[in-house]
This record gives structure tokens, sequence and C-alpha cells, in this order.
């Protein structure tokens, strides 16, 4: 009996024991479950602020052409300013009139490029820049020169062979995230004749380090131009830059971007793979006409926010299929030989390339305009299928969106996304990803995170930080329409100050735009009642935008602040020398035309006031840093929930 009750007393303590781990191990995959919920709000919230962001910035072709039309009879005082904006450059020939103008001197201690470049500059290069030291203009402009020579006798597809014992390395976005190449360096090798690589374009733009991305790019290409392929992305255009950073990085080297506006536009728009693998930045649309693409002469294509003029009209093209019946490869300058003497693509060519760079792939069937983006399509399975089968291709790899895990396979495993900058949004956003690739076999995925410092934190202060900063974000798109959403707000309420649930996140997301679950947000935005109900009000508590002027009305501070980064653009292409200054009067007139064409109902007296006031010492010129950072929004504090 002794030994019969000792053998059901352990059975009862194991029984006991399994028991607690069982909730422990069902509260802990509860708990995580949340977290990663969290997570997955804040990076909705930061890729649906990015999409409007670049939705705001595509908009501004149309502004562009709207421009055309109007500039000229509204400001007369400035009748150059459009051919400033929209004419294209002047193609810079003479090298020699950049390069010795620039000397390097005895006393400068950087990284020095001897050309014919070699891998041994490569490694020269990576050195210096990871003991953070600058390239002198002088070598970024003989790189720069030497790219574009090279470049211009490409075709707009490069067409690469692997083989079972030939892979080659494909890498997504890298956004001027020196770290991450660095540490894909580190574990895949460097570029080599045995090693190649295809980096599908937007090596620019919201990091730090883009012209060091950049050179690195540029000369490993150099010294292996049929082993290093450099596809085109969306940002890889000037009108972009000024936006998204690249452009001030640029004027701290006092390099003249034209330059390397001309290198963009000569990139190639896609390379395929073993001629059955597309690879292409965006992605494609139900129109997608690879033999036309083949023809284009895609140095034409300057900027997507410079559409064609009107004159330029669509003229059939006719292109021969070879005998596989696949696209001609046709470089720019063969198929020069009939065609008008025009600087632009025509509509339906321009067209063509910003599906290409701009669209994204979605579950549900067809082709539909890409309304989060602004640019491009989003394209289903059936689309997918019916483009890859017309062009007897297998696969298309693509990029131009984060991916939590650095890459995503969608479309039946017929479309791959795979996105290079780990931490995108914020540090412990996002995994990085590259893959690769050899005829016959599967693709194989590497993931990695360039960071320490949130690597070390637990799981809960990561999300924490990620959510902050995203929540940090939307509130500033919130203020920036306060008084719209105000407006919202009292059309729905019954004079209580108060809304149900449901009528808030429909105000929200109406007015905004953004396509959000307002109702998990709620808890971070508003206040709301026992019985549910928000206090609308609240939306706005703890932030505000500073007014430099007290007199100023919030309708007018609201929207210079909510059109801050479109008017920084124009101040920028109106600032011709960068010299940081334009004329009181220039501004003026560009609002003017602004709000015209956004019909902004805004006294444009009250806007040349409050330039006025910020042209402090009175010599009739604007600093814009200056203009903007007096519209800055100001947090009082940070309420974030545990969970």
């Amino acid at each position: 009996p002794g030994l019969y009750h000792s053998s059901t007393k352990s059975r009862d303590t194991r029984t006991g024991v399994l028991k607690a781990v069982l909730i422990i191990q069902k509260w802990y995959r509860g708990y995580r479950a949340r977290l990663m919920a969290r997570l997955q709000y804040a990076l909705t919230v930061f890729q649906s602020i990015e999409y409007a962001d670049e939705q705001s910035q595509m908009q501004l072709s149309s502004f562009f052409s709207f421009m055309l039309e109007n500039y000229t009879h509204i400001c007369e005082d400035d009748p150059e300013l459009v051919q400033r904006l929209l004419a294209s450059q002047k193609c810079i020939k003479e090298r020699q009139d950049y390069v010795e103008l620039v000397g390097v001197p005895d006393s400068y201690s950087g990284p020095r490029l001897q050309f014919p470049l070699t891998f041994v500059d490569i490694d020269c290069l990576l050195e210096a820049f990871m003991q953070h030291q600058v390239l002198h203009a002088h070598y970024v402009l003989e790189v720069l020169f030497e790219t574009k020579k090279v470049l211009k006798r490409m075709a707009n597809f490069n067409h690469v062979r692997t083989s079972r014992y030939a892979e080659i390395t494909i890498c997504g976005d890298l956004h001027g995230s020196l770290d991450d190449l660095f540490l894909i360096f580190y574990k895949n090798g460097l570029p080599s004749e045995s090693n190649p690589y295809i980096f599908n374009g937007d090596f620019v733009d919201r990091g730090n380090n883009s012209m060091e991305v950049l050179m690195i790019l540029f000369v490993s290409f150099l010294v292996y131009p049929n082993n290093v392929h450099l596809n085109r992305g969306n940002h890889e255009d000037f009108m972009m830059n000024l936006r998204y950073g690249f452009t001030k990085e640029i004027l701290k080297t006092k390099l003249n971007s034209k330059i390397l506006e001309e290198v963009y536009t000569w990139l190639p728009i896609g390379t395929i793979i073993d001629n059955e693998i597309l690879v292409i930045h965006g992605g494609i649309s139900e129109s997608t006409d690879l033999n036309l693409l083949h023809g284009i002469e895609r140095n034409k294509m300057k900027s997507v926010l410079i559409p064609p003029m009107e004159g330029n009209r669509d003229r059939p093209i006719e292109l021969k299929e070879n005998k596989t019946g696949g696209p001609v490869t046709t470089t720019p300058e063969k198929s020069k030989a009939n065609e008008p003497a025009s600087e632009h693509l025509l509509k339906h060519e321009w067209e063509q390339v910003i599906d290409i760079l701009w669209s994204d792939p979605k579950g549900k069937s067809g082709c539909y305009p890409n309304t989060c983006r602004g640019g491009g399509c989003y394209f289903g399975p059936d689309i997918t299928s019916k483009i890859l089968s017309k062009y007897q291709l297998k696969m298309l790899i693509r990029s131009h969106e984060c991916k939590p895990e650095g890459y995503e396979i969608s479309h039946d495993g017929k479309v791959i996304t795979v996105f290079s900058a780990s931490n995108y949004y914020e540090q412990g956003s996002n995994r990085g990803a590259y893959l690769k690739l050899c005829s016959g076999m599967s693709p194989r995925f590497f993931r990695y995170q360039a960071t320490w410092e949130t690597t070390l934190k637990p799981l809960y202060q990561r999300v924490n930080i990620i959510e902050i900063s995203a929540i940090r974000m939307l509130k500033e798109k919130i203020i920036s329409r306060k008084t719209d959403l105000i407006h919202a707000f009292q059309l729905q309420d019954r004079k209580s100050g108060k809304l149900s649930l449901g009528r808030w996140a429909f105000c929200m997301e109406s007015v905004l735009g953004l396509n959000l679950p307002w109702r998990s947000l709620s808890s971070f935005l508003v206040n709301t009642d026992k019985d549910g109900n928000v206090s609308y009000m609240s939306s706005f508590q703890d932030i505000r935008i500073e007014k430099p002027v007290k007199e100023a009305q919030s309708t007018i501070i609201e929207t210079l602040y909510r059109y801050r980064s479109d008017l920084e653009i124009l101040f920028n292409v109106i600032d011709a020398d960068h010299s940081g200054l334009i004329s009181r009067e220039e501004f003026c007139a560009t609002w003017k035309l602004f709000s015209s064409h956004y019909s902004v109902p805004i006294d444009d007296s009250q806007v040349d006031e409050l330039v006025k006031t910020m042209d402090l010492n009175k010599d009739g010129s604007i600093d814009f840093n200056e203009f903007l950072k007096a519209f800055y929004v100001v947090h009082k504090y940070e309420i974030m929930k545990s969970d």
C-alpha cells in the first residue's frame, strides 16, 4: 500500500507539473501573440504613411503638368522656371570640364581610386567606408562618368545565365543602408566573376549612407560589368531624391547633381535570368509589353514625376520577335533610327516604365490602380500567370515592399519579393534578406538584421520602441488635418462631443485616407468612456503644431505643414543655384499656383505675411530650412499602454 500511495502521489505531482507547464505555455503563447499583433499594427501604420507620402509624390506629376500650362501666366516675373523645372537636362559631355575642376589636395587622407578600377579599389573603398572616411568629390565624379559610359552600351534588360554550379545573388532595396550592404558581403562574399550579383533598385534615399552605397555598387559594377547587374528602382529618380533625402546628401559633397541624374536614366530597367526569370523593381500590369520595354529609349525617362509633353503624341511601334517568341533585345542606339527628335518618352512608354517601377502584387485577381502609392497598379495571380505565360517565363522576382522577414512568396510561388534593408522603419522593425538562384533549383533565402542594439532587448521592449515611433508618426498626420477632422466629427455628432467608435474610425479613415485598423489603434489615440464612446477632441491631445505667427489661422498652419514636403521639392527646383535661398515673391507665386491646383482655400495675403515673418534679416530671401522648422510638431509627452 505504501508503494502504491507513493506511486500515486508521484503521478499526481507529475500531472500537476504538466498542467502548470501547459498553463504557462498557453499564457506565453497568448502574450507573444498579443505582442506580435501590436508589432503588425505598428508596421501597418508605417507602411500606410509611407505609401501616402509616395502618393503625394506621384500626384506632383499632375501638378507639374498643370504648371506647364499655368505658371508662365501666373508668374510672369520668372518665365524660365518651367524650363528649369520640366525641360530635359542638357547632356553633360565634357568629362574634364567637371573632374579637373575638382582637384584632390595633398592633405586628403581618404581612399584614392586608380582608373581603370580593379578589385583592389573595391577593397580600398570598403575599408575606407568602414572607417567612416569620405570619398573625395573628384573620385565620385570619375566613377559617375565612367559608370555612365559603360551603362550607355547596355541593353534595357540584362540577360544572365546560371548553372547548377554557378549561383547568382539577388538583393532588394538597400535605401542607403551601408551596414546591410557590409553584412551581405560578409555573409555572401564580395562580387566577382564567380560570385555575381543583381541589385534590384532603390540603392539610395531614406538611409544615411546613400552615397557610400552607390559608390560601392558603381565601383563593383565597373570592375565586374558582366557580373554585377544594376536595375533601376523608383528611387533612382532625382525628383524622388528631393523628397527622401539623397539630394541633401549630394549637396553636402558640392557635386553637380545633373551628372547623377543622367546616370540614373541609363540604368537598365530589368534583368532576365536563364530566359525564364524576370527581375524588375516593382511589378507588372495587364498591359505590360516586354517587347516594347526592350525597345524604348530608357534614357528619356528623366523622372516619373515629369509626364510626357502634350505634343509628344504616341506613334505605332514595330518590334520583331525572336525565334522563341520572346522579346528582342534592342539597345537604345539601335532604336533611334526612325524616331522623331524628342527628349521624352511617349505616353504609353512612360506608363509602361511606371508600371514596372511602382506596381505591387495582391492576392485579389485582376489589375487595378495602386491607390495607396498613387502610381503603378495592383496585379493579381491571374495577371502574373498571363504575363509570364505570354513571354515563356516561370517566375517574377521583385522588391519595392518592406517585408517583416525580408522576403515573401506569393501568387502560387510565381512572385517573390526580396527587400534587403533591415530596420527600415525603426530599429528592430524588420529583417533584411537576399536570395541565391541557380539553374533548375529553388531559390535559397538568407535573412539577417544589421543591429545589435535592439536584438539584445526583450521582445516587449523592441515592440514598444517600434510602436511608439509608429504612433508618433500617425499623430503628426492627425494634427496636420485637425480642422478637417473636427469638421467631419461634428457632422457625425449630436453636440455631445462624443462619437461611437465606429463613427470615429470612419471619420479618421475618410479624412486621412489611411486604411488602418482604427478600432485597434484607438486605445493609443483617444479617450473612451465606459460605454465605449470616443471623446473625439482627445484625438489631438498632447500634440500641436508650433505657429510662427500668433495670428495665423489654424487652417493655414495645418495646410502648410501638410504640404511642406511638396513645397520643399518646389523650393529646391526654384533654387537653381542651390544657394538655399529663394525670393519671397518666388515662394508666394509658387504657393499661389500650388493652392490653385490643389483647391486649397487659403488667403494668399496671409501666406505672404507668414513668409515675411520668416525673412528675419529682411533681405527679401527665404531660407526654407528655417521656414520648415517653424512648422514643427510638439509632442508634450508619449503615453504608450503596456501589454
